[in-house]
């Protein structure tokens, strides 16, 4: 991009507590401007323009109708995903939006079906697998150093949210599949393409919690999950989801890749500058010689820069509609099957984008 090209324009809808990691991030890059926001909140959305600098709309309609306005960024809350979407697309914007794309499969394949028959794009985190890291691990496997993968260990395992959270209610009433599981599965189908099955099983360990402020409340989904899902390509995923289990424990916020000849760890699926250890079959793991984590934090708006970039050069841009909605297919394949006891094919799929140059 030349410094004579117009940055993308934005417009945040819903600026809640990720709302100010965005807009901070927003400024690191020059494809980007965050030009707007809206909160049904009128208040927060007064004052989070005036911390960042930005305009504040009074309605949703005024901001989706700000010719401005290059692309609407959806922060809200899960329940108002599919909505606001589907009204941005239905405006003809384009769409980033936060995961997951909607609360169920037919609804993420209706905004898909939609951005397509209005001719604009539609893109939704998670946004992780662009990172420094896991482009790295991408690059080890698709040049088979560990041999053919057949089964990957996935771990979730994010703590207990009211430990650092002063409103955590809706964390529990979302579960750590939804929230924090599509991470290692936007990795892992980065990497290896679509699923074909999912079973699954979950339960509430603990169900009376205590908020920062010493309020109790009650957990209403699960808060522990095990997950099973056979890749298309073949290899066979286990992934772990926790409200429970400390990320400080042995078994950390990373992914496993165990293959016929070795085994490849990413030490962390959510940052960027995690490591990458590599280790023949029956060793210990080592450091990969040739690689030097960048140092560099996850940045909430790296999957907005791919997608500016990506309008101002035409081309596919990396974050899909497509994975988007087949991460909602397996999410809500695991539930289906939680009820049932029983595996659940996955129907939906996508071409995985191609690695960051």
């Amino acid at each position: 991009m030349t410094p004579a090209t117009p940055p993308i324009r934005l417009a945040i809808i819903g600026c809640g507590v990720i709302a100010g990691p965005y807009a901070q991030d927003i400024q690191g890059f020059k494809s980007l401007k965050l030009h707007g926001c809206f909160d049904v909140d009128t208040d927060k959305a007064r004052r989070y323009a005036e911390t960042h600098g930005c305009r504040a709309y009074a309605s949703l309609e005024e901001a989706l109708g700000d010719p401005d306005v290059d692309v609407v960024v959806n922060l809200t809350v899960l329940p108002a995903h599919y909505s606001v979407n589907k009204q941005a697309l239905e405006a003809g914007k384009h769409v980033y939006s936060e995961k997951p794309l909607a609360a169920t499969a037919g609804q993420a394949q209706e905004l898909v079906a939609l951005a397509r028959e209005r001719g604009v794009r539609l893109s939704g985190a998670p946004a992780t697998w662009l990172g420094h890291a896991q482009q790295r691990a991408l690059r080890e496997l698709q040049a088979g150093s560990i041999g053919p993968v057949r089964v990957i260990y996935a771990e979730a395992n994010h703590g207990r949210i009211e430990r650092w959270h002063p409103v955590p209610h809706s964390f529990y009433q979302v579960g750590p599949l939804r929230d924090v599981g599509v991470y290692p599965l936007g990795v892992i189908t980065s990497i290896f393409g679509p699923a074909r099955q999912v079973w699954a099983y979950a339960t509430i360990l603990k169900p009376q919690r205590v908020t920062k402020r010493g309020e109790p409340f009650t957990v209403s989904a699960p808060d522990w999950y095990a997950v099973m899902i056979e890749l298309e390509s073949g290899p066979l995923v286990r992934l772990t989801a926790s409200f429970y289990v400390s990320d400080k424990g042995a078994q950390p916020e990373g992914i496993e890749f165990h293959g016929d000849d070795g085994q490849l760890l990413l030490g962390d699926w959510f940052q960027p500058g995690g490591g990458v250890r590599r280790a023949e079959f029956g060793e210990t793991y080592q450091d990969l010689p040739d690689f030097t984590p960048s140092g560099a934090a996850f940045s909430w708006a790296a999957g907005l820069d791919d997608l500016g970039r990506a309008i101002r050069e035409d081309r596919p841009h990396r974050l899909s509609g497509e994975q988007a909605t087949h991460i909602v297919e397996i999410l809500e394949a695991a539930h289906q099957s939680i009820a049932s006891g029983q595996p659940v094919e996955i129907h939906s799929r996508f071409v995985p984008a191609a690695p960051v140059e």
